[in-house]
């Protein structure tokens, strides 16, 4: 239910507050009072587009607020509470802000919200049947929708599971044309993929190895010089040939200092051994330079396949590197792209069983479709002309007709309602046969089968009674009211007779100063009232019969 709405600064409203309570509330006004712009701002609140034009002349910012109490219990905004991050408290306050610079804001219950939330929780809440639902039923491309709206969870079930098994079709007969279309791009694109992933793994690289052998290749190819540095090392230290080489002069230094100490042994014992450590030292310097030498050895053969091995490396890293770890990830997609490719899945005989699968299923689930359809149409038949019995067009008949179409998203049926307004005249389009009056009772019909399904909050009708008098206006009042009586209906009206039978009225009413407009709205008393359904019945020239006829009219 719609407890409460404030709007501010939205065309040419100033300041409102309305207050609702259950059953039904009427709005009348004189034309271009604002009526409609009240719905205007309502359908805002509930995510329709913003523009700038909405916001008053001289304001930075439109705001609109509404206060909503529903059933915790309902399963459907509970579900659609806790998906957005909710909570299900029974109370709902939903916020929109127009600013004048062209952005806008949502809230609800007080936190920043995307719009696509804001529509999707206002959905449960509020519906709105306007003018423009004459043209929506109108038109036939709008039926299909219309009619599947009066299924039940389980219909809407058997659309879903169509809808997935379309999808499902759909996938694959694109990838079997494509499959078709690219065979030969497709086997080039194979034999490149074949061709690098051969290339790559003859190459059988070692990241460790691999790089290990630039190292080597350096030792081999300054063998001769590495070599003659080595030797003349070795020669410094240990020339056996001369007796001035660096370990004889120290082996003669410790020998001497081994001698003195026999006289003085404290004080060259310590520097004897000293010497002598370092005679060791050298000694095993100059074996590993003896071995070093020894194993030193330049193998032109070791060389030049360390080169052709440098060669592959560098080709491939020319081609997928730049480093040899980017080779090898390059590998790793050749092989997952390749395996995409031939997998049994993309393979034309697996695809067209499989899409010759996909082509049943999809045939059995449009039949359990189109049959679910057939019965939610005999339905809806039925309840409508029920309704329009209630309506004066009890000879009136109404059917659900069906066509075969393209296959959709929403099945492979094209739909369209037939009327026949008079017996004989045999069934005929809705859109070219019923009359302006005859269309708002129709609409109403459909509507009222609706909303006895759907589970709104509250339910708004915006002149939903056009082009009709006398006792179809009662008609059309009792059909509103009773629609009123299972929840909340908002009504924009000028019929004596659907006003009088509101819980509640407001008048909106355009007061026009020397520099500025301004629509204002109050909530009328019983004497009011009267008076106001009086200058409908009478214009402004109220006479007594005019007078008691509204008072009969709001005492009925």
């Amino acid at each position: 239910m719609l407890q409460e709405i404030s709007i501010k600064n939205f065309a040419i409203i100033d300041t409102i507050a309305m207050q609702f309570d259950q059953g039904m509330s009427i709005l009348t006004g004189e034309t271009g009072a604002g009526k409609s712009i009240i719905i205007d701002a309502m359908n805002l609140l509930l995510g329709s587009r913003a523009q700038t034009s909405f916001v008053r002349h001289g304001a930075d910012k439109a705001e609109i607020e509404g206060l909503f109490f529903y059933q915790q219990d309902n399963p459907e905004i509970a579900q659609q509470l806790e998906k957005l991050g909710f909570e299900n408290t029974g109370e709902l306050i939903l916020r929109r802000e127009i600013f004048a610079n062209g952005r806008s804001s949502c809230r609800i219950n007080g936190v920043l919200t995307p719009l696509s939330n804001l529509q999707a929780i206002s959905s449960f809440l509020v519906d709105i049947h306007g003018q423009h639902d004459h043209q929506e039923l109108m038109s036939p491309t709008h039926h299909l929708a219309m009619l599947d709206e009066f299924g039940d969870k389980k219909f809407l079930k058997i659309k879903q599971d169509y809808a997935q098994k379309f999808s499902d079709y759909k996938t694959l007969r694109q990838k079997l044309l494509t499959l078709k279309k690219n065979q030969a791009e497709f086997a080039q694109r194979i034999d490149i993929l074949r061709f690098q992933i051969d290339e790559i793994t003859s190459a059988e690289i070692d990241i460790k190895t691999d790089e290990d052998i630039y190292q080597r290749r350096e030792q081999l190819t300054h063998a001769n010089h590495i070599a003659e540095h080595l030797n003349a090392a070795l020669y410094s230290l240990d020339d056996d040939a001369s007796d001035y080489s660096s370990l004889s002069m120290v082996r003669n230094a410790m020998n001497e200092l081994e001698s003195a100490s026999q006289f003085d042994a404290p004080s060259y014992a310590k520097l004897s051994e000293k010497i002598a450590d370092a005679y060791y030292l050298l000694e095993d310097a100059a074996a590993d330079l003896e071995k070093r030498i020894d194993d030193l050895e330049f193998n032109p053969s070791e060389l030049a396949m360390i080169e052709d091995r440098i060669s592959v490396l560098t080709t491939l890293k020319k081609k997928y590197g730049p480093e040899l770890t980017d080779v090898l990830a390059y590998l790793a997609n050749c092989q997952k792209e390749l395996d995409a490719l031939t997998g049994d899945e993309n393979s034309s005989e697996n695809l067209e069983t499989s899409f010759k699968a996909a082509e049943k299923s999809l045939l059995i689930s449009a039949q359990a479709l189109s049959d679910a359809r057939a019965t939610i149409a005999e339905r809806l038949a039925k309840d409508v002309k029920g309704e329009l019995a209630d309506l004066y067009m009890a000879k009136a008949d109404f059917k659900v007709q069906f066509e075969p179409a393209k296959f959709s998203v929403n099945g492979n049926q094209h739909v369209e309602f037939f009327i026949q307004t008079n017996p004989g005249e045999g069934f005929k389009p809705l859109a070219k046969t019923a009359s302006g009056g005859e269309m708002s009772r129709i609409m109403l019909a459909i509507k009222s089968s609706f909303a006895r399904r759907e589970n709104k909050t509250a339910i708004v009708f915006d002149e939903v009674d056009t082009g009709v008098s006398g006792r179809v206006a009662q008609a059309i009042a009792n059909k509103i009211y009773k629609i009123s009586q299972s929840g909340q209906v908002l009504c924009i009206s000028h019929l004596p007779q659907v006003v009088a039978i509101a819980d509640t009225q407001y008048h909106i009413e355009k007061i026009q100063l020397t520099d500025s407009t301004t629509s204002t709205v109050r909530k009328l008393t019983f004497e009011e009232r009267e008076i106001e359904i009086a200058k409908m019945l009478a214009g402004d020239d109220l006479t007594p019969e005019a007078l008691a006829q509204a008072k009969k009219l709001l005492e009925k």
